[in-house]
């Protein structure tokens, strides 16, 4: 048995002196180092760490969303459908997160809490840029990243350019849908407002679905982002609510009031009023 397990593992370097390892790709020894808890409490490790695995998953779906956005706007749908069914993929385990969360109890919790000092999730810019992206137009959501002009910078930028679902509407007025201008022409840094106009061309899209069907699958693929975001954000809430009760976040955030008020808004109104006049 000795000899076969020499035999299979002959050919694997073991000298790495002058070479790329595992670690060194996937710079492990920063990625490990990088949570360090400041109470010795036992479960501050599990919370740095869930939000640390969120982080990195926002920043892969902010990768594939800007090549989506990209393809929506070259007309070439196949490759943001891809890209769009892996951020739903992804979204899943966003998802899943948060029952590993739910294993920490209040008692828990307020051993480290006092750790986090101003510290909130209400500060994650990669979060507020995934919700820009998605199409959110809150101003006041920039302020808490203006001492870092670089981040506030990229912030402000995306604040004015299209969202996906922007995207979305001026590919459907190039092909012919009758989107109408005001919507097309309007102010990006204003909240989106449903327009019957618009609702109207999805109604078409989905009634001809034979007719449109890429523009109908990428329908689709924008109602399972939004489905799934909202899936995360009630999980986030359910979570919170469970762990700190009503009581205000870190941060001088609303805690759970705030996470509940934003289950009630939409990026893509009219994919939802839709389905209740076909």
């Amino acid at each position: 048995m000795a000899e076969d397990s020499t035999r299979a593992t002959a050919g694997i370097e073991t000298d790495f002196a002058r070479k790329m390892s595992y670690g060194d790709y996937l710079g492990l020894d920063a990625l490990l180092g990088a949570q360090k808890p400041l109470s010795g409490q036992h479960d501050e490790l599990l919370f740095i760490t869930i939000h640390q695995v969120q982080e990195l998953w926002m920043k892969l779906i902010l990768h594939e969303l800007e090549l989506a956005m990209d393809r929506i706007r070259a007309d070439v749908l196949g490759p943001a459908f891809k890209a769009t069914a892996r951020v739903s993929r992804i979204q899943k385990q966003m998802i899943e997160s948060w029952e590993v969360l739910t294993t920490m109890t209040p008692h828990d919790y307020l051993a480290f809490r006092a750790s986090l000092g101003s510290s909130s999730g209400f500060q994650s810019w990669q979060y507020r840029l995934l919700e820009i992206r998605m199409g959110a137009r809150e101003a006041l959501y920039l302020k808490p990243h203006a001492h870092r002009p670089e981040l506030h910078g990229r912030l402000a930028k995306a604040f004015a350019e299209p969202s996906i679902y922007d995207e979305a509407l001026r590919l459907l007025a190039r092909r012919g849908l009758p989107v109408p201008q005001a919507v097309l022409e309007r102010d990006l840094t204003r909240p989106y407002t449903p327009d019957p106009q618009v609702e109207a061309a999805w109604a078409e899209v989905y009634r001809d679905a034979q007719r449109h069907f890429d523009l109908y699958e990428l329908a689709e693929e924008l109602v399972d982002l939004e489905d799934a975001f909202q899936t995360w954000r009630f999980r986030h809430l359910s979570t919170v609510e469970r762990i700190i009760g009503g009581r205000q976040g870190t941060g001088g955030s609303a805690g759970v009031a705030y996470l509940r008020l934003a289950l009630e808004k939409r990026f893509f109104p009219e994919l939802w009023s839709v389905r209740g006049t076909l």
